[in-house]
């Protein structure tokens, strides 16, 4: 994954030294908005999160455009590269192995009508070999072209079928319906949050299961949003729903690519770690810093936007081995509410010291 300096360089996009600090920030803004247009125009399916992401960098370049934020950005920007590459090649590989299960079991159904009919026994045998042999292919484009051509000669071997045998077209349609509903289903085990684009609560869940059978040493943080109900009571679902867009999107955006962002449920997000204790104190504090504070959400259309100020509760929990998934969670969840409780208590403290004034 190329860095954003050398695609820059390659473009020919890269600033002039004489441009001025504003024009070369322009260009740097240009660039990602450019990046993400060509992410959706690329995969239309997975392009829309990066142009999201980079809108977001490009907004806060708007905002904050010292050398450091230039600096920090295109560090992010890698980020957001190397994670989209990812996701892409796994989002090929998941098609295209659908696709072959779907082929060996259409062909499973044409040998079994073929069987059925003897006129018809020798033409589907043929057409069970080719999709059978289209199956063990790794190539989508030879895939796609095999099987254009397949279904021509289905679709000829069904419309001679409707003419011979209505009963036997029927049994046909509701099998290949069958398959087409479990592709569709396959398609659709959505394994990120739909509201806020980071990992859903099963992905962490497979992902934690999947460190203890392997003894992968992890942590776990649990971030509760505080005040969410307040914003939610206030300015409606609308920028409730906004604010955990955001804040979703700056917890991925400094977290590492090797570790996994997820929203738990509501306004509560989780982050695992591939760090011990230490490091992953280091990454609360790095929260703490860099996501909590202002965001501006939208209340609805023809409304204005509001600017609000949001903190959270976090806790921390390490796994040891011996100890169960739910133990982890259950040790965090205890650490973030004990966070919260502290939280309370300040804001009392500070809100008796001021009526005392």
């Amino acid at each position: 994954m190329i860095s954003l300096k050398k695609y820059l360089d390659q473009k020919d996009l890269r600033p002039h030294p004489s441009d001025t600090p504003d024009e070369t920030v322009r260009c740097y803004r240009a660039l990602l908005l450019a990046i993400g247009k060509s992410a959706v125009h690329g995969s239309p399916a997975l392009g829309n999160d990066l142009e999201s992401a980079l809108k977001g960098l490009e907004h806060r370049l708007s905002i904050h455009s010292s050398p450091s934020a230039l600096l920090h950005t295109e560090k992010q920007v890698e980020v957001q590269l190397q994670e989209w590459g990812s996701r892409t090649a796994e989002h090929f590989k998941t098609r295209a192995d659908e696709v072959k299960e779907l082929l060996i079991a259409l062909a499973k159904t044409a040998e079994a009508v073929g069987d059925r009919n003897q006129g018809y026994t020798s033409q589907f045998k043929d057409l069970t070999k080719r999709l059978e042999t289209i199956a063990d292919l790794d190539d989508l484009t030879q895939i796609r072209t095999s099987v254009v051509a397949s279904v021509k000669e289905l679709k000829t071997h069904v419309e001679q079928m409707t003419r011979d045998s209505k009963q036997l077209v029927d049994q046909l349609r509701s099998e290949v319906t069958t398959y087409e509903t479990r592709l569709k289903a396959v398609e659709n085990l959505v394994l990120k949050d739909e509201l806020t684009g980071v990992a859903s609560r099963r992905s962490v869940e497979e992902r934690m299961q999947r460190c203890i059978e392997n003894k992968l040493a992890f942590c776990v943080i649990m971030i509760d949003l505080n005040g969410f109900k307040q914003v939610n009571d206030k300015y409606g679902h609308l920028a409730g729903d906004d604010l955990l867009r955001q804040f979703a999107m700056e917890l991925q955006m400094y977290t590492r690519s090797g570790d996994m962002v997820g929203r738990w449920g509501g306004d509560e997000f989780i982050v695992l770690l591939s760090a011990d204790t230490n490091g992953a104190s280091s990454h609360m504090d790095r929260i703490r810093e860099w996501v909590f504070g202002k965001y501006t959400i939208q209340r609805g259309a023809n409304k204005d936007a509001t600017v609000i100020h949001m903190d959270a509760s976090l806790g921390l929990a390490e796994w040891k081995d011996g100890n169960t998934m739910q133990e982890v969670v259950a040790e965090a969840d205890m650490a973030m509410y004990r966070d919260k409780n502290k939280s309370r208590a300040k804001a009392a403290a500070a809100q008796a010291d001021h009526a005392m004034a």
